[in-house]
């Protein structure tokens, strides 16, 4: 598929500037399929100030016609895809690059442009306080040419040791002191998008709902919580499941634990339950990922849950001197066959589950887009190609490989033929 663009003639671009720099000219995408209202359609796709436009009073009010019509070649056109959980990548750790985290972050959202993600939470670990009141200001809000930062998803430190998978347990807490106690450990939470805890270790019934009042997601994960500890937590205001399999108990016919949140009837009426999972084709099996489907569509989100050796080429790199050797998509720590973490890029992801679901491609997609939008309640904004939606979009082959990646209206990643 070869995207082609024209302009207008009071405004001529050479092949070199193929994309317009300005978001701020009125596009015309053609030629192509757009993923909207849950199916793909043949319809034109309208930019203009980094906003997703409705053509009819562009057309008809304003008599405006296009700055530049951009032939598609037939191409997908589907939301830019959302990640919120994110540990590094690029040789980026979050948690660990302390002295460098600005650089770092910008390293990583430049980086997942080229894998279609146009937002992320980066992800910090169980961590000292002192590391979270480094890191957390830090964070840039934004990135020129990179992914969209929506927020940290701040997955500990307050977790079961239990399940602590790769997590330093010198550093798991308890909250002791209700809300004063989180505060106390981030030293701000006005960064914080997502906090992942085990409720079976919150003992103060009002800590999550205050956590929600503040706009923040509350995941339930790395825990040992039964079936009827997760239901308190969701009926306090908890709506997100970190890495469904992933570091809590496995599913028991009597007491199938946060799995279990899946099928409850204990879920208030109207309050969808969200799950993350890991669609890598190493960290959670195909026979796992058409259960999760099955079972609970409306809630499936695809994360990544990516290490700081995404995006690396095959060999052995020294990350925080831990010796990594990346061998046929997988990494191990080098000279063993023991996995470290997870390194497929979000649209690996996307077609891994599509395949092991045979699930729609527009469900597929809206697993990294719709739903994660609407977990974190900003689908009005990301998420799908709505009139007044943000313009961050991905244009995708049949195969759903990622041709070019759009932000705000302006395109930030084309793949080299």
């Amino acid at each position: 598929m070869d995207v082609r663009m024209k302009c207008s003639s009071e405004e001529p671009v050479s092949p070199e500037q193929m994309i317009p720099a300005s978001s701020q000219r009125l596009l015309q995408f053609t030629n192509c399929r757009l993923v909207r209202d849950h199916r793909i359609i043949h319809e034109d796709l309208w930019v203009r100030d980094g906003r997703i436009v409705n053509p009819e009073p562009v057309f008809f009010d304003e008599r405006a016609k296009a700055h530049c019509r951009i032939d598609c070649g037939g191409a997908i056109i589907a939301p830019g895809y959302i990640d919120l959980q994110i540990n590094g990548g690029y040789g980026v750790d979050f948690s660990y690059d302390t002295e460098t985290i600005e650089e770092g972050v910008a390293t990583v959202a430049r980086g997942l442009v080229k894998s279609g993600v146009t937002s992320f939470c980066p992800t910090l670990v169980t961590s000292p306080s002192d590391s979270y009141h480094t890191i957390l200001p830090r964070i840039p809000a934004e990135v020129p040419k990179g992914a969209g930062i929506l927020g940290i998803h701040a997955e500990g430190p307050f977790i079961n040791p239990q399940k602590k998978g790769a997590h330093p347990e010198h550093c798991i807490q308890t909250i002791d002191k209700g809300l004063s106690t989180l505060k106390e450990t981030y030293g701000s939470l006005e960064r914080i998008k997502i906090i992942t805890l085990a409720p079976e270790k919150v003992t103060d019934p009002e800590v999550i709902g205050q956590l929600v009042e503040r706009g923040i997601t509350v995941a339930l994960g790395h825990s040992m919580a039964s079936l009827s500890d997760g239901e308190r937590a969701v009926q306090q205001g908890a709506t997100l499941i970190t890495h469904l399999f992933n570091a809590m108990l496995p599913f028991h016919h009597r007491d199938p634990g946060l799995v279990g949140l899946l099928a409850s009837d204990a879920v208030p009426h109207g309050r969808t339950v969200y799950f993350g999972i890991i669609s890598d084709g190493v960290h959670t099996h195909p026979a796992a990922l058409r259960i999760a489907y099955r079972t609970h569509a409306q809630g499936l989100i695809l994360v990544t849950d990516a290490i700081s050796a995404l995006g690396l080429e095959e060999g052995v790199h020294h990350i925080e001197q831990l010796p990594l050797q990346i061998k046929q998509g997988k990494a191990f720590i080098a000279g063993t066959e023991t996995l470290c973490g997870s390194i497929a890029p979000m649209d690996e992801c996307v077609r891994i589950f599509q395949k092991a679901t045979d699930c729609s491609v527009v469900y597929a997609i809206e697993a990294a887009t719709l739903h994660p939008a609407q977990c974190l309640k900003i689908e009005k904004q990301k998420g799908t190609l709505d009139f007044g939606s943000d313009a961050d979009f991905v244009l995708l082959d049949d195969q759903l490989r990622v041709l070019s990646t759009w932000i705000a209206g302006v395109c930030v990643h084309r793949t080299v033929k």
